[in-house]
């Protein structure tokens, strides 16, 4: 399978937040825990190369604990502040506020020499479609979310948050970038959701997906779905069709419908805990 995916918006929406990240003192990049690589989008570490940044480990209930930790310590060393959160549910929401005041602590201590006492931290939330971004600020915003005006910024297609009255977040849509070099990076993105289904092949990705279950984990699709181990992809989305009663007239299996119910069953978590990408 060949994997692209930049359509015209995309182009927008990276311009706009060229043009927009002068506004801001701090970048909060959220990545998919399960594939924290593949889910940087690269054109990131240029825009924001002079600001504070906090990489957020997001969907880290969904990987394995021991790879969340591990990745954890490689942005660590590479000089990011890391946060590993569950957005859908609060898990390691209430720290981000403190580790935002300690990326911009050197900015917060200036304001303070400068006299100036109320300005809040503006921080621009960026990532790649589907990483969580906008359950990511709800949580964090909670109902004290309002938008902000009278400042350059806010136009369609992007918002200003206030927090509260030290912090300003500046949301921005998903975007990739145009080219991926290594296919295996958009086979990734497509495994978690983040290029649009129609230019897909929803039962190709599957038994794309099934050979790395087979090598990496196992044994938990053959445990998930009742069905007995074969090391042949195919023969395994016809017995999860079986199984889950995925039929067509005639009671063919409807292999499509099996193909979809698994990727399903993995992006929301139903598989267990899996990690696509290892350090």
């Amino acid at each position: 399978m060949h994997f692209q995916w930049y359509p015209g918006h995309m182009t927008k929406a990276k311009r706009m937040m060229q043009e927009n990240i002068k506004l801001v003192d701090l970048v909060i990049e959220l990545v998919d825990a399960r594939i924290p690589l593949s889910s940087r989008n690269p054109d990131i570490d240029e825009l924001g190369h002079n600001k504070a940044r906090i990489v957020v480990l997001n969907k880290s209930d969904l990987a394995e604990e021991r790879w969340n930790d591990a990745w954890s310590r490689y942005f660590e060393e590479k000089g990011f502040l890391v946060v590993k959160v569950d957005s859908r549910k609060g898990s390691g929401m209430k720290v981000i506020q403190n580790v935002i005041r300690e990326a911009c602590k050197e900015k917060i201590e200036r304001d303070k020499k400068r006299g100036i006492l109320n300005r809040p931290v503006r921080a621009m939330v960026v990532g790649i479609p589907n990483v969580g971004k906008s359950t990511f600020i709800n949580a964090l915003a909670g109902k004290a979310c309002t938008k902000t005006g009278n400042k350059p910024g806010v136009t369609k297609g992007k918002q200003w948050i206030r927090l509260n009255r030290q912090v300003e977040l500046l949301d921005t849509p998903g975007i990739l970038w145009p080219k991926f070099e290594d296919q295996k990076v958009g086979l990734r993105l497509a495994f978690i959701g983040s290029i649009k289904e129609e230019i897909l092949n929803t039962q190709e990705l599957a038994l794309e997906f099934i050979q790395f279950m087979h090598e990496k984990y196992a044994g938990v699709l053959e445990e998930k779905y009742h069905i007995e181990a074969d090391s042949e992809s195919y023969a395994t989305l016809n017995g999860i069709a079986e199984s889950r009663h995925c039929l067509l007239k005639g009671n063919e299996l409807d292999t499509d419908k099996a193909a979809f119910l698994l990727l399903d069953d993995f992006r929301n978590g139903r598989l267990g805990r899996i990690t696509l990408e290892t350090c």
